[in-house]
């Protein structure tokens, strides 16, 4: 019994539970915004599975794919394939099922579309992304950041039966929100990165430069932020919670390029995930608000 729940820990890893729970929670609110209301607690459901077992395979095909890189890296070592918790074939197998199972769930309880677009994130993180983009150019953030945010994308096509304008409002914020986050990793571990021979982009252009970058893209993402109330689809609470949480996360940001030190940068990381996490939060409490 206790090697069961051993491998099945394992598997859960291949995961990256973590990110997996962002995932489901930013595909939460859109459901919400273009149904004009929540729909059954049962659809819902089920919509957020597909979402989440399509980003659970494309997760698990990136473990299999960079387990050699993962061994040199001392922030990804330990995870089930460096560290020979399990076999590349179990973890291919693993991916590939969850794979088929997503396409399956989103096919026969919501829409073709919404089918497609869970197949396309797999093959965008794990071809163009994992396989392409990040052993090749340090633009992999900014590219690859299109995978990370098709959450609401799938969300919308299932409800809506198409992308509408909360689709890509949510897919924007995300995608402008991952450079800044993934930078600053690629600032305290810069080494770790250049261990493994990722071309990330403190080591391409200079931290300062990383720093600016990442500055420009927290100014981009804020009108962004604010769209959904200026299109009416959210309200005057979603709205001053959005220009609470971007101030917060600019500021960070601001300290990251004055205080030029791997504190900044971590602390910076941290933010920036309860930053999102906070900004979906509030998208939720406005629709309930006015439910």
């Amino acid at each position: 019994m206790e090697a069961v729940i051993h491998a099945l820990r394992n598997y859960v890893a291949l995961t990256k539970p973590r990110i997996l729970l962002l995932v489901i929670f930013t595909g939460l609110p859109v459901m919400g915004m273009a149904a004009g209301g929540f729909p059954p607690l049962g659809a819902s459901l089920t919509v957020l599975l597909g979402i989440a077992l399509a980003a659970a395979a494309a997760n698990a095909l990136n473990c299999y794919i960079e387990r050699d890189r993962d061994a040199l890296m001392e922030r990804t070592r330990t995870r089930p394939l460096p560290a020979r918790q399990l076999s590349p074939q179990a973890a291919l197998a693993f991916g590939l099922t969850l794979g088929v199972i997503s396409t399956a769930v989103l096919l026969f309880v919501a829409t073709p579309l919404a089918a497609a677009l869970g197949v396309a994130s797999i093959l965008f993180y794990v071809f163009v992304y994992t396989v392409w983009l990040k052993p090749r150019t340090a633009l992999n953030a900014v590219v690859g950041g299109a995978a990370g945010a098709v959450a609401p994308l799938i969300a919308d096509a299932a409800v809506h039966g198409q992308i509408t304008a909360a689709g890509w409002i949510l897919f924007s914020i995300i995608f402008l929100w991952q450079p800044p986050h993934v930078w600053a990793i690629a600032l305290f571990r810069r080494d770790d990165y250049e261990r493994a021979g990722i071309p990330m982009l403190p080591a391409v252009l200079g931290e300062q430069a990383t720093r600016w970058r990442m500055l420009w893209y927290t100014l981009a993402l804020v009108p962004v932020t604010l769209a959904p109330t200026a299109l009416g689809l959210l309200g005057i609470p979603y709205l001053c919670a959005a220009l609470a949480l971007d101030a917060w996360f600019t500021w960070h940001i601001v300290r990251v390029l004055r205080e030029r030190d791997d504190a900044a940068a971590r602390r910076a990381f941290h933010v920036s995930l309860a930053y999102l996490f906070a900004l979906f939060l509030a998208m939720l409490v406005d629709i309930a608000l006015g439910a």
